[in-house]
């Protein structure tokens, strides 16, 4: 089983991050944490690197959830969503598939909520 799905699309990265964060939106997500892993190495390590950004996603129903049905499953949240440039033009999004970050946990209430949000995070690279 994969960690994540994901999907390229041929348009700039700015573009590209807004129609993430607005179909994350219509799936009930809000933008919790923006890396720039770029901006970040150049900064801290001075090297080059491609144009690549890590949305950490949630949906505060299904975090609520979660959280209720694993005392510890916040070292798992939030959902991260990433940006990266493949080629000029050419954005690759991927998004953590929750199913297979929780195969470890004996929880089935949480694999009802991860079904459910792998789901929704689905949708949102398919309409890409």
């Amino acid at each position: 089983m994969s960690y994540y799905f994901s999907k390229t699309i041929n348009e700039g990265l700015d573009k590209a991050k807004e129609r993430v964060t607005e179909g994350l939106k219509e799936e009930g997500f809000g933008i919790l944490t923006e890396i720039d892993v770029q901006a970040t190495l150049k900064k801290k390590l001075d090297v080059d690197f491609r144009p690549y950004i890590i949305l950490g996603a949630c949906n505060p129903g299904f975090a609520y959830e979660a959280l209720k049905a694993e005392q510890h499953i916040g070292t798992m949240l939030p959902c991260n969503v990433i940006l990266q440039e493949i080629k000029k033009g050419s954005i690759e999004i991927s998004a953590v598939d929750p199913v297979a970050s929780m195969q470890a946990i004996d929880n089935k209430p949480l694999i009802n909520v991860a079904t459910e949000v792998r789901n929704k995070l689905q949708r949102v690279i398919e309409k890409l």
